[in-house]
């Protein structure tokens, strides 16, 4: 790894901060994601009876 000095623990907690703030989109999403799709699911199931 590259020596970063000084600001090691700087960089290190934007890396660490990046990467849990794209995990947490992630999951986000994909729980959105799941509520829009049952809720289509059901909108689809009333509407064909």
């Amino acid at each position: 790894m590259v020596d970063l000095g000084k600001y090691a623990a700087d960089v290190m907690l934007a890396y660490a901060v990046t990467i849990a703030l794209i995990v947490g989109l992630i999951l986000v999403s994909l729980r959105q994601s799941r509520k829009v799709k049952a809720a289509l699911s059901e909108i689809e199931a009333r509407r064909n009876g």
